[in-house]
């Protein structure tokens, strides 16, 4: 949208437009807002000097309006660009976060060796559908496969976790021989018979979660079995039960930055991990 204004004219002025087209525009500056067409034949009209291709151009990049009508506000042309390319530059910001890609920063070795102390990466926000900010709700919705890496809300605080996904909804988990059995096949062979003894068995009954040792335990439907990599240091639904499926904030894509929280400034930049996918 284009309009004239009084204010539009001085900058015409000072930039050097002629003064009979100056003369010849002044008459216009009560007119309504217009497309840019309907601009462009007005401009035509006022006067009987045929526009330069660059005194057009040069009209219509200063009489042209904010898409958010900041010339209410900010008549200074200059000013107001900055104002609306920073606001744009948010809303593109604030949209990446809620609906493409979130970044977080990994406070511990839960993950090793898959992810490291240190290590930042971004999660996928639209791998389980399109996220409705500041719900658990997702448009056009898709499950949460085994073997996804997933980034959710603690169950019992407030905190961001990421973990892999071992079984979901209606599968059998078992924890047996020292390795994951799911639905009685072997998924993994690290021991794991240490979670199963009877100090541990009575946490988990503690807090009313009956463990997947000495006998099978079926997922309830909706919810996941996560655990950390790092199978001997990673506090996950061994000790606290299951997750929400439709409260995982998103799937864990990339690590785009590294650096050893032990070193100082100037060194532990872990350049290797940089741009690593993860799987």
């Amino acid at each position: 949208m284009y309009k004239l204004t009084d204010y539009n004219l001085a900058e015409l002025k000072l930039s050097g437009l002629d003064a009979g087209i100056l003369s010849a525009l002044r008459a216009k500056t009560s007119e309504k807002p217009m497309r840019r067409k309907a601009f462009e034949e007005m401009l035509d009209r006022a006067g009987n000097k045929e526009l330069m291709p660059n005194e057009r151009k040069l009209i219509l990049k200063i009489t042209r309006l904010s898409l958010l009508r900041l010339e209410r506000f900010i008549p200074h042309r200059g000013a107001r660009e900055w104002v609306d390319a920073l606001i744009y530059a948010g809303i593109i910001a604030l949209t990446v976060r809620f609906f493409i890609f979130a970044p977080f920063k990994i406070p511990s070795e839960s993950m090793y060796p898959t992810i490291k102390s240190g290590d930042h990466i971004f999660a996928t926000k639209f791998s389980y559908g399109i996220p409705v900010p500041f719900t658990d709700i997702k448009l056009f919705r898709r499950e949460v496969n085994r073997g996804d890496i997933v980034i959710f809300p603690f169950p019992l605080g407030t905190d961001d976790y990421i973990k892999r996904v071992v079984a979901r909804g209606g599968d059998t988990l078992h924890f047996k021989d020292g390795g994951v059995f799911i639905n009685g096949k072997q998924a993994s062979e690290e021991g794991t018979t240490v979670f199963c003894e009877s100090g541990m068995r009575g946490k988990w009954a503690k807090n009313g979660f009956r463990p997947p040792c000495p006998e099978p335990l079926t997922i309830p439907e909706g919810y996941l079995f996560v655990m950390g990599d790092n199978r001997r240091n990673s506090e996950d639904s061994r000790f606290w039960g299951f997750v929400k499926e439709s409260t995982v904030i998103g799937r864990g894509w990339l690590i785009f930055f590294s650096h050893d929280p032990a070193q100082g400034l100037f060194s532990g930049y872990r350049l290797e991990r940089f741009a690593s996918v993860l799987k």
